[in-house]
C-alpha cells in the first residue's frame, strides 16, 4: 500500500482531534455531576452551582460555559424538552408594510400566494407579485408600498424589481428582528444551551430548549408579541428615601423571621463595610462599564474588621446590599441597583412585596435585557416613571416607521437613528421636550434595551442614539426598535414536547440496542472469517465509532435516537466494506495465491465497489439531511459521518494492519474461513435466468397487488403529512385502545381522535387533527383538559388535571398544516431525487444506459414493495406502520443499501467483461451474480441482524 506514512499520521492526528473534542463531555459530565450532587435535585440550585463556575477555566485553557458549548450534547428525545418550529407570515409583513392596505384585489392576491405556496417552489413574494398582476396586470407595485413608513425607500418612480428588493430586505429584516426577540426570551428561561437556528424556508425559526419543564409558559412567551415601548425615567436620587424605606421594611421582616434571639447590631455601620460600593456608585452612573469595574465583593480581600462590618452591612441593609448600592448617598441616573443575577429573583421577591409596593405607587422596576460586565454576571435595575392611570407607557413602538445603524462622520462608535411616523413625532417632541437632561428608556417584553440621555427636544420624528456601542450592539438595538414596526408575530407550526422519563428511556433502550448490535455484529464477523482476521475488523469497527463520535463532538452537532440509529447502520456498512474485502481475499487464496499477494490483490479490487456503494449510500444522506428537519437531519448526519469513517477504517486501516503484522511474519496461516465457513457457498452455479419469464411474471402480479392496495386502502398517513397532534400517555394499568377511543368520542365531534398502543399495553398514543390550525392562545389546554376529562375512568382516583399532565402525558407532538405540506412535499422531491441521482452515478460510473434504466426500475419497484407491504398491514400488525418523514428517511436508506448490492454485481461484470469479451451477456451476469453472492448473504445477514436488534431493543421510536 502507497502512502502509509500519509495514512499513520492522519490516523494519529484524527485520534488527537476526536480525543479533544470528547475530552469536553467528559469534563462536563463531571461537573453536572457535582451540581446534581449540591442541588440535591433542585433544578434552579443545579443551575445557579454552573452559572457560578461558568467563567471559570476548568480545562486546558477553556471555561466551563465554552466548554458546555463544545460538548457532544444529547438531543431533546433523549434528555426530555422541547423543539417547535415557529413561523412569521410572510403575508402579514407584506400587508404591514403597504400599510394595511384593504384593496380587495391586494388582499385577494395575498390569499392566492398562501394557497400556491403549498405546492409552489417559489418564494412567496414572487407568488403574490404574479398572482396581483393576474388581478391587475396594470399595477404598479409602488403604488402599493409607497406609503408614508416606506417613502424613504419606495417612491412613485421606483420599478418593480426595485420595489421588490425593497420587499424582500423588509422581509429579512423582519425575520432577523423576530429571531433577536425570540433568542432574548429565551435566555430568561435559564435554559442549558439553547438552540435557536433560522430555517432554509422563509420566516420559520427553530428553537430547541432542552429540559423545559413547563411547555405552556414557552408557548405563551415565545408566540407574544413584541411589546416596544419608550418610558420617562426617575434618578435615583428622587426615589432614594423610598428605597430607603423599602430596605427598613425588609429588615424588619428578616429579622422576625430569624429563629436565633441574638439581638441586632444596630451600631452605626463602619465606613470600611461601604468602601467597595461607595467609590463606585458615588459617581454618575454615565459610564456603566467603569461602575462594574470596582464591584468584586466575592473576590476581594479584607481583615477581619471589615469583614464584621460587610456583615453588619448585609444584616441592616438588605436591600441595598443586594443592589450593590451606597444606602447613605443618592446618584443620578436612572439605575438604582447592579445586581449578581443568582440575586435577581431575590431582589424581585422584595419589590414584590405589599408594603414595599406601596412605597413606589407610580415606579416600574425593569431589568437590563444584557449584563455589561464581561463575565455576564451584573444587571442593572432602572426605575422608570408611570405617568399614565391605566400604567401603560407614553409611547409605543408602533409609531417606528424605520431604524438603522451606522457610524456617524462625527464619532468612532457607531449609532442607531430611528425615524418616526406623524403622530409618533407630536409625542416624541412633547416626551423629549419634558425631558431634557433625563434618561428615556427603551423597553422591549419588559426589558431595558436603552436609557439614552435626552441633550434637547427633537422635532420631526428624527433621532440619533448615540453611545460607546459595539456595532453589534448598535445593530441589536435598530432590531429592537424595528420590533414596533411590524404587525407579525411568530407563531408555533410545528413542536414536540419529550418528558424526562421518556427521554431517559430512549436512553436506556438506545444504548442496550446499540450494545447489542455491536456485540452481535463482531461475533458475526469472528464466526464468518476467524478469530484473526475479525478482530482486526473489530478493531476497525470500535475505532469508526470513535472517530464517528469525536468528528460528531467537532460540528457541535446533536446525538438524538434517530442518530443512534444511523450509528448502528453505519457500523452495518462498515461490515459491509469489511465483508467484501474479506470475500475478495477468500477468492485469491482460493486461486493458489500467497497470503501476502491475496490481501493486497482483495483490496485492490474491492476498493472499486466499496467507493461505488459509499458515494450511492452518501448521496441518500445528503438528500436525507438537505430535505429532512430535526431527527431526521441528525439520523443522516450520523450516517454521513459512519460511512466515511469507516471507508478510512475499513479500506485503510486494516490494510495497514495486516500488511505490517505480515511483514513482521505473523498472521501468514490466515484462510478467512471457519470450520463453519470453508465450505460455504464455494464457487456456486445456480441459474439465476433459468425461470425469468416466471420471475417476470411474479413481481408483476406482486407489484400489481401493491399498486392496489396503494390505490384502494391507501398509507397510513403521520401528522407530520396531514398535521395534526400526537401524545403519548402513560397509565398504570393495561388500556384496552377501543374504550379509550370511545370515552374520547363524545368531547371532539368531527376530530375523534385515534388510539393505539405504544410499547407496552399501559401506553398509548392519542392522534388528533383537532383545531390543528388554531394558534390562539390556549388551545393547547383546552386540547389536554378533553383528555384528562375523557380518559378519567382510566386514572387512578384523585388524580387532578396538572398531575396527569407532568405524570402521565410522556410527550406531545404538533404539526401545523403548512408545515405538514412543505414536509409531505419535501419527501416526494427527497424520493425522486434519490431514485434519479444513483441513476445518474450508475450511468456516470459505468457508462452504459441499460444499467442506469435497470437500476431505476428496480429501485421504483422496492419501493413500492416497502409501500405495499405498508398499505397491506397497517391497522394488522400489533405496532404503527405511519408513513410519516422518518419512514421517508427509511426507504431513502433502504433504497441506498439496495443499490449497494447492484453496483457490486456490475463491478463484477465490469471486471468479467474485460476478461471474457466475447462471453454472452446472460452467462457474465449469471457468473457475476453467483462470485458475488457469498458477499451478498453475508452483508444482508449482517444488516439484516442489526436491524432485528434495533427491533426488539430500541424502543418504539427508532
Amino acid at each position: 500500500m502507497q502512502n502509509k506514512g500519509f495514512i499513520k499520521v492522519f490516523a494519529v492526528l484524527l485520534t488527537l482531534v476526536c480525543l479533544f473534542y470528547l475530552s469536553f463531555s467528559i469534563v462536563t459530565n463531571s461537573f453536572y455531576k457535582k451540581a446534581s450532587e449540591y442541588s440535591g435535585g433542585d433544578p434552579k440550585l443545579e443551575s445557579h452551582y454552573l452559572d457560578s463556575l461558568s467563567t471559570e477555566k476548568v480545562w486546558l485553557g477553556y471555561t466551563l460555559k465554552k466548554c458546555r458549548s463544545m460538548e457532544l450534547n444529547l438531543g431533546l428525545d433523549l434528555k426530555g424538552g422541547m423543539n417547535v418550529i415557529m413561523e412569521i407570515s410572510v403575508a402579514d409583513v407584506l400587508k404591514s408594510l403597504s400599510g394595511n392596505s384593504t384593496d380587495p384585489q391586494f388582499n385577494q392576491a395575498l390569499e392566492n400566494a398562501k394557497v400556491r405556496q403549498a405546492t409552489s417552489q417559489k418564494d412567496f413574494i414572487s407568488l403574490f407579485t404574479e398572482e396581483y398582476r393576474k388581478l391587475d396586470p396594470g399595477v404598479r407595485l409602488s403604488a402599493v408600498f409607497g406609503t408614508f413608513g416606506m417613502k424613504d425607500r419606495i417612491n412613485s418612480q421606483n420599478t418593480d424589481d426595485q420595489v421588490i428588493a425593497v420587499l424582500r430586505a423588509e422581509l429579512k429584516s423582519a425575520i432577523d428582528n423576530s429571531f433577536n426577540v425570540l433568542r432574548t426570551r429565551i435566555d430568561r428561561f435559564g435554559v442549558v444551551a439553547p438552540n435557536i437556528q433560522k430555517m432554509e424556508t422563509d420566516g420559520r425559526i427553530s428553537i430547541e430548549l432542552p429540559g423545559i419543564k413547563d411547555p405552556a409558559r414557552v408557548r405563551t412567551l415565545l408566540q407574544g408579541s413584541a411589546n416596544l415601548e419608550f418610558w420617562e425615567t426617575y434618578e435615583e436620587s428622587e426615589i432614594h428615601q423610598a428605597l430607603l424605606a423599602a430596605n427598613n421594611i425588609i429588615r424588619d421582616m428578616e429579622i422576625s423571621n430569624q429563629e436565633k434571639t441574638t439581638p441586632v447590631d444596630s451600631t452605626p455601620v463602619d465606613s470600611s463595610a461601604v468602601t467597595a460600593v461607595a467609590d463606585t456608585t458615588g459617581k454618575t452612573l454615565s459610564d456603566a462599564e467603569a461602575l462594574f469595574a470596582n464591584i468584586d465583593k466575592t473576590t476581594a480581600e479584607a481583615d477581619s474588621t471589615a469583614e464584621q462590618a460587610e456583615d453588619s452591612f448585609q444584616k441592616n441593609y438588605p436591600l441595598f446590599y443586594l443592589l450593590n448600592m451606597n444606602p447613605q448617598q443618592a446618584v443620578q441616573g436612572p439605575v438604582v441597583g447592579i445586581v449578581d443575577k443568582k440575586n435577581i429573583d431575590k431582589v424581585d421577591a422584595y419589590l414584590a412585596m405589599k408594603q414595599v409596593k406601596e412605597l413606589f405607587p407610580r415606579v416600574k422596576f425593569c431589568w437590563s435585557v444584557k449584563s455589561r460586565d464581561v463575565k455576564e454576571q451584573f444587571y442593572e435595575l432602572i426605575a422608570l416613571k408611570v405617568t399614565s392611570r391605566d400604567g401603560t407607557a407614553p409611547l409605543g413602538g408602533d409609531v417606528i416607521v424605520d431604524a438603522r445603524d451606522d457610524f456617524s462622520q462625527h464619532a468612532a462608535s457607531p449609532e442607531v437613528s430611528m425615524s418616526m411616523n406623524a403622530e409618533g413625532a407630536k409625542q416624541w417632541a412633547r416626551l423629549t421636550k419634558e425631558n431634557i437632561g433625563r434618561c428615556i428608556a427603551i423597553v422591549l417584553d419588559d426589558h431595558v434595551y436603552s436609557y439614552p440621555r435626552v441633550n434637547n427636544e427633537i422635532t420631526g420624528g428624527r433621532s440619533s442614539i448615540s453611545g460607546h456601542f459595539t456595532p453589534e450592539e448598535a445593530k441589536d438595538l435598530a432590531n429592537v426598535l424595528k420590533s414596533g414596526k411590524m404587525s407579525a408575530p411568530a407563531r408555533i407550526v410545528q413542536e414536540d414536547v419529550v418528558g424526562p422519563s421518556l427521554g431517559q428511556e430512549a436512553i436506556n433502550k438506545g444504548f442496550v440496542s446499540f450494545v447489542v448490535a455491536l456485540v452481535a455484529l463482531m461475533l458475526y464477523l469472528i464466526v464468518m472469517y476467524g478469530f484473526k482476521p475479525g478482530m482486526i475488523a473489530n478493531g476497525a469497527l470500535l475505532l469508526n465509532l470513535f472517530f464517528t463520535l469525536g468528528i460528531l463532538a467537532s460540528f457541535q452537532a446533536v446525538l438524538t435516537l434517530s442518530g443512534i440509529a444511523g450509528l448502528v447502520l453505519a457500523l452495518a456498512i462498515a461490515v459491509d466494506a469489511n465483508v467484501l474485502i474479506f470475500e475478495r481475499i477468500k477468492e485469491e487464496l482460493r486461486g493458489g495465491k500467497t497470503i501476502k499477494k491475496a490481501v493486497e490483490e482483495g483490496y485492490g479490487k474491492a476498493f472499486s465497489a466499496i467507493i461505488d456503494s459509499n458515494l450511492t449510500s452518501i448521496l441518500t444522506g445528503f438528500i436525507l439531511f438537505y430535505f429532512g428537519t430535526g431527527p431526521i437531519r441528525g439520523f443522516a448526519t450520523t450516517l454521513i459521518i459512519g460511512i466515511f469513517t469507516s471507508f478510512f477504517t475499513a479500506v485503510f486501516l486494516t490494510r495497514l494492519t495486516f500488511e505490517t503484522l505480515m511483514g513482521k511474519g505473523k498472521l501468514l496461516d490466515l484462510t478467512f474461513t471457519t470450520n463453519l465457513t470453508k465450505n460455504f457457498l464455494v464457487n456456486p452455479t445456480f441459474n439465476f435466468f433459468r425461470n425469468l419469464k416466471m420471475i417476470y411474471v411474479a413481481v408483476t402480479v406482486v407489484t400489481i397487488i401493491c399498486l392496489a392496495f396503494i390505490g384502494f386502502r391507501g398509507l397510513n398517513q403521520g401528522i407530520d403529512f396531514t398535521g395534526g397532534r400526537n401524545y403519548i400517555v402513560l397509565f398504570e394499568q393495561p388500556v384496552n385502545t377501543v374504550d379509550a377511543q370511545e370515552m374520547l368520542d363524545p368531547l371532539f365531534p368531527e376530530h375523534v381522535p385515534t388510539v393505539i398502543t405504544i410499547g407496552t399495553s399501559n401506553k398509548v398514543r392519542i392522534s388528533t387533527n383537532y383545531k390543528i390550525a388554531d394558534n390562539s392562545e390556549g388551545v393547547d389546554e383546552e386540547i389536554t383538559r378533553k383528555f384528562y376529562e375523557g380518559l378519567k375512568p382510566l386514572l387512578k382516583e384523585g388524580t387532578t388535571y396538572e398531575q396527569f399532565t407532568k405524570d402521565h402525558i410522556q410527550s406531545s407532538q404538533k404539526v401545523g398544516p403548512s408545515v405538514a405540506d412543505d414536509i409531505k412535499k419535501g419527501a416526494f422531491w427527497a424520493v425522486i431525487l434519490a431514485v434519479l441521482g444513483i441513476g445518474l452515478y450508475i450511468l456516470i460510473r459505468f457508462r452504459d444506459i441499460s444499467y442506469s434504466a435497470g437500476t431505476i426500475v428496480s429501485l421504483v419497484q422496492d419501493a413500492l414493495f416497502i409501500l405495499g407491504m405498508y398499505a397491506i398491514f397497517w391497522g394488522i400488525l400489533p405496532f404503527s406502520l405511519e408513513v410519516d418523514q422518518t419512514f421517508i428517511a427509511a426507504i431513502l436508506t433502504a433504497l441506498g443499501y439496495s443499490v449497494n448490492d447492484k453496483v457490486v454485481i456490475f463491478d463484477r461484470v465490469r471486471e468479467y467483461s474485460k476478461l471474457y469479451p466475447k462471453q454472452d451477456k446472460y452467462t457474465m451476469f449469471n457468473q457475476a451474480l453467483n462470485s458475488t453472492l457469498d458477499r451478498t448473504f453475508n452483508t444482508s445477514i449482517s444488516t439484516l441482524v442489526v436491524l432485528v436488534i434495533i427491533f426488539l431493543f430500541a424502543g418504539d421510536a427508532i
